[in-house]
């Protein structure tokens, strides 16, 4: 091709773009976006760079304004506070007991419930419909089943000859319960999505590997996990940022006990600003761990993605 020709080719090119392409084409989205955006910067954006602002001063909700500067006194102080240390690995063992589970379980329940011939909504109406329910109700729903003499698991291993143990009473005991009620709780929500990864994958993949005589548990790990290599990559950001952020069953089933071994720093956040009303050193532990959650999921995402690459 001549330099003349490929002169010609580009400016045909250039005359086929519609006219509707050109300039101002983006303004009738940025005018459907602009509504968002203002509440976005009203409610989000907005309030977090006030919460920045307060973490330098001594802000208290019994006093007007921002109250004295502090500069990097709140920081300090939460950095040497055995209680914020102690709260911030409760979350993170919070988020290691219910992520992997999490993960594995809504995968293989997906998997059986995609393979499924008749009642195939049943099974996806029962993994989700937990997932709907309020966090009040959990809560209520889970105390009767922990509840001492009286509960449900308590009455089934007692059948059982098996000695139950203090659920919510224990300190060892009390983390992984909260663990199980949220694994029953939010498991529809990864089990959706797994379910709707494994519905775009080609069922001619799985007869020509059947063909070649794979076995079923070969075609899961050769065709399945693979193919639902970036569903796994959301499942997990998204999974164990949601667990950092747990607050609601904590609050409601055993209030940050026994003995603090279940309190989150969510809910530390919430005893210093709204209790000890000591909003500026509060808005400090915020922003401490606003930072562990961007840099956890920095690692994980990039852990998970390296791992797709290899694959």
């Amino acid at each position: 091709m001549t330099a003349e020709t490929a002169v010609r080719t580009g400016r045909s090119a250039r005359e086929d773009i519609p006219p509707e392409r050109g300039r101002g084409a983006g303004l009738p989205a940025a005018g459907f976006l602009t509504p968002f955006l203002l509440l976005y910067v009203l409610f989000i954006i907005g309030p977090a760079l006030y919460g920045l602002l307060m973490s330098f001063f001594d802000t208290s909700a019994v006093k007007p304004g921002l109250s004295s500067f502090a500069g990097l006194g709140n920081y300090a102080e939460a950095l040497q506070s055995a209680d914020f240390w102690s709260s911030l690995w409760h979350t993170i063992w919070f988020t290691i007991l219910t992520t992997p589970p999490l993960i594995i379980v809504a995968f293989g329940l997906a998997l059986l419930a995609d393979r499924v011939k008749h009642g195939r909504w049943f099974f996806r109406l029962a993994f989700f419909a937990p997932y709907i329910l309020p966090s009040a109700v959990v809560a209520l729903i889970w105390i009767w089943l922990y509840t001492p003499g009286l509960g449900l698991l308590e009455t089934g291993l007692g059948k059982l000859g098996i000695t139950a143990p203090a659920w919510l009473g224990d300190p060892d005991w009390a983390m992984p319960s909260l663990a199980l009620t949220t694994l029953w709780w939010t498991l529809g929500f990864n089990f959706v999505l797994y379910l709707a990864g494994l519905q775009e994958i080609n069922r001619d993949l799985y007869e020509a590997a059947s063909m070649d005589g794979a076995s079923p548990w070969q075609q899961i790990r050769s065709i399945t996990i693979p193919m639902l290599g970036r569903t796994t990559t959301l499942v997990a950001v998204l999974q164990v940022i949601a667990s950092l952020k747990v607050f609601d069953q904590m609050y409601l089933m055993t209030s940050g006990g026994p003995n603090f071994a279940t309190r989150s720093i969510l809910q530390y956040v919430y005893d210093e600003g709204f209790t000890n009303f000591r909003i500026g050193y509060a808005s400090a532990v915020s922003m401490l761990f606003f930072l562990v959650v961007l840099g956890v999921s920095a690692v994980w995402f990039a852990l998970i993605r390296r791992q797709e690459k290899e694959v």
